[in-house]
């Protein structure tokens, strides 16, 4: 396998899965600097594990946007030979688990809240993605909805506590929840991408999405005691592949073995 980066063509559904990959994929990379540095020790093995469903989500998506866009590109070389403005993810994903952005593993507070607001939007959207015009697109979703649903009750179970926890615990919540909130608008931005999807029955456009999203975060940050912020205009572009100086840097991590040693195997 040549260290060369590659390209995806301009499908819009090549697109549009990459999307719902990249998102997994980048997110991820995030849990896994969890890995060996968790507050306890279930909790080191829940995001772990939680890491590596995300892993098998993105294989899955991958590997069916390489075979749409036609160009011969398999999975590990849509994960790890693309330069940075061809990822897809929201830019939520790509930020540092801590506010400072030079702290790893991070902030549990912010880890635990962004996996609740992204759990609860891939459960919705991998539901309607059951019902997706694409049968393999369609049986990816079916499995990856139930492990959806579990980072999803597990997060909000921490998020529950800790906002309803100690001053420490609840300060930490509240400034996460202010650091967040504005990135979640990305969640929910069309365009014509989405457009072409929803059309041909491939996902639904993720505007579609909110109400039910919003509805299920307001229950649960009400029962953790946090105030929601005010609604903010600021929409980032990562689905467009343009993205914060987070995401340089952790491609490079992700990235370094691939290109080290192509095609190596274990």
């Amino acid at each position: 396998m040549s260290t060369a980066s590659i390209k995806v063509g301009n499908k819009a559904d090549v697109h549009y899965l990459l999307r719902v990959a990249d998102a997994c994929l980048i997110l991820s990379q995030r849990l896994g600097e969890w890995c060996g540095h968790g507050p306890i020790l279930e909790e080191d093995l829940a995001l772990s594990n939680m890491a590596l469903d995300l892993v098998g989500q993105a294989r899955g998506l991958l590997t069916r946007a390489g075979q749409l866009d036609g160009q011969g590109h398999d999975e590990d070389q849509l994960a790890f030979l693309r330069d940075e403005r061809q990822y897809f993810n929201p830019v939520l994903m790509e930020l540092p688990n801590s506010a400072s952005g030079n702290s790893q593993p991070g902030d549990f507070a912010l880890t635990q809240l962004r996996n609740f607001a992204v759990a609860t939007w891939l459960q919705l959207l991998w539901h309607e993605l059951q019902s997706s015009s694409d049968a393999e697109v369609a049986a990816i979703a079916a499995k990856a909805v139930k492990e959806a649903r579990y980072h999803q009750q597990h997060a909000a179970d921490w998020v529950v506590r800790l906002g309803d926890g100690t001053d420490e615990s609840a300060a930490r919540m509240r400034a996460a929840l202010a650091l967040l909130w504005p990135y979640f608008n990305e969640l929910f931005a069309d365009d014509a991408v989405s457009a072409a999807a929803a059309a041909q029955g491939l996902g639904p456009q993720w505007s579609t999405l909110q109400p039910q999203w919003q509805a299920q975060m307001n229950e649960i940050l009400a029962e953790a005691g946090l105030s929601l912020p005010k609604p903010s205009a600021y929409v980032p572009s990562g689905r467009l592949g343009i993205h914060s100086e987070h995401m340089g840097h952790l491609l490079a991590e992700m990235q370094y073995l691939q290109r080290a040693y192509p095609g190596g195997k274990w």
